[in-house]
């Protein structure tokens, strides 16, 4: 089967699924997107590693990540190989020496370790057909909406492409001064509140650019 290797093209929060985060994977050299709902968990695990924040304890991800490196056992792809009743599953395809071994999991934790060992993601192309939204433009924010977190961790059938586009909100950081924002993000990070860091630090790029 075709294989489409993917890349991560949006993170935002689901207006519909209440505690949700939709996770939009882009097909490489391609107008298809794959939107996922996962876990608020699972999102922040994803968004931290991207916008490259330094938790003050390792969260889950990141110590699989390290148990990995200790053991010198590398993830070397991603694969989501298989969509059920609107659920996606994915296996790591994993290498230790010689040896190749392939672990069942969850698409929300691939994608989180995915980005950790900085390794592909792909899924086979009927995947794609079947649950992909065709786009003209970018209509995805990346990163969008991490001020609001709970705890729901399942996956949902696939939605709609209304449901991810960004809403129309004011900062609740717009009114803050820009030495404010900065010790504003320095406390969110030491509280590992890294979805209100996530926001502050959009606020603190917007006044710079």
């Amino acid at each position: 089967m075709k294989k489409l290797k993917l890349d991560i093209v949006g993170l935002s929060y689901s207006q519909t699924q209440s505690g949700a985060y939709a996770l939009v994977l882009g097909e490489i050299n391609g107008n298809r997107r794959l939107p996922i709902i996962i876990g608020s968990f699972e999102a922040q695990a994803i968004a931290v590693e991207i916008e490259k924040m330094a938790p003050s304890r390792p969260l889950t991800h990141d110590l699989f990540k390290s148990f990995a490196d200790t053991f010198e056992i590398t993830v070397d792809e991603v694969l989501i190989y298989n969509l059920v009743d609107g659920i996606f599953f994915a296996k790591l395809i994993c290498s230790q020496g010689s040896q190749t071994h392939e672990i069942d999991a969850r698409t929300s934790d691939a994608v989180a370790l995915a980005v950790r060992f900085e390794c592909p993601i792909y899924t086979y192309d009927f995947i794609m057909s079947a649950a992909g939204i065709v786009i003209e433009s970018n209509d995805f924010a990346f990163l969008e909406n991490m001020s609001t977190v709970s705890n729901s961790e399942t996956q949902s059938p696939i939605p709609t492409k209304q449901e991810f586009q960004k809403p129309k909100e004011v900062s609740p950081y717009a009114s803050l001064t820009l030495e404010q924002l900065e010790n504003t993000l320095e406390k969110a990070i030491a509280n590992e509140q890294y979805e209100v860091a996530a926001k502050i630090r959009d606020e603190i790029e917007k006044r710079k650019s």
